[in-house]
């Protein structure tokens, strides 16, 4: 089984450990990186002031293309024997029709004729719409839906604060189908963990995860270059 990456030699340093540590170990560097650029520092301090809102509906737009994009794959991989098997495709994941809510809020009901798909995140979609593996989209879901379980609580805790959002327009931030979140991330990894990959398997995953980061950066780099 092989992926569209290949991993670093030492991402596999500890022999016997469960994937979803190798995923948080061998991401460590460029998930810090990612959350550290500029876009993405100035968005969760307040610094944009009353131009939050804007920067923060063009990331909403760029996440719609992205997240329509992973849930296509999310399909693709469930009707295969290998994906139903790994159960790792939840329902209670799914986020294209918060971010339309969210969308409509930002830029008002004629908001699908106002956004802009930015070149960067066409270049992460690419990459979503070529997943055909597990081991793909193994990486691209753990990296995608843990953060938003995780880290994705606080930006909306700290776009509320700072602009002035209530409940509507960070939907795409609440999981109303998932009732205790720990209890969930959990599970999640516990799916992850029974994945059946030899070694070139776990390091296809664990690269592709820190490529789903780069695409990441890439995105915020243009959302800086444009509203910094």
């Amino acid at each position: 089984m092989t992926a569209t990456a290949t991993a670093p030699a030492d991402t596999l340093a500890t022999e016997g450990a469960t994937l979803s540590s190798l995923l948080r170990e061998g991401t460590r560097q460029v998930h810090r990186e990612a959350e550290t650029m500029g876009f993405i520092e100035t968005l969760m301090s307040g610094g944009f002031g009353d131009r939050g809102k804007a920067a923060y509906a063009d990331l909403a737009a760029q996440q719609l293309a992205i997240y329509g994009a992973l849930e296509a794959a999310s399909a693709r991989i469930a009707a295969t024997p290998e994906g139903a098997a790994a159960e790792i495709v939840f329902d209670e994941l799914e986020r294209t029709p918060q971010i339309e809510q969210d969308l409509e809020f930002l830029f008002g009901a004629e908001w699908a004729e106002k956004v802009t798909v930015l070149p960067a995140t066409a270049q992460y979609v690419a990459r979503l719409d070529a997943i055909d593996t597990l081991p793909q989209y193994a990486a691209h879901a753990y990296t995608r839906y843990l953060g938003d379980l995780s880290g994705g609580q606080v930006i909306r805790t700290m776009l509320q604060r700072h602009y002035g959002f209530g409940e509507e327009g960070v939907s795409f931030y609440r999981f109303d189908r998932i009732e205790k979140p720990k209890v969930f991330k959990d599970l999640y990894r516990e799916r992850l963990d029974a994945l059946r990959f030899d070694d070139e398997g776990r390091a296809a995953v664990v690269a592709e995860a820190q490529e789903a980061f780069r695409l990441n950066q890439a995105l915020f780099a243009e959302l800086g270059d444009i509203h910094l």
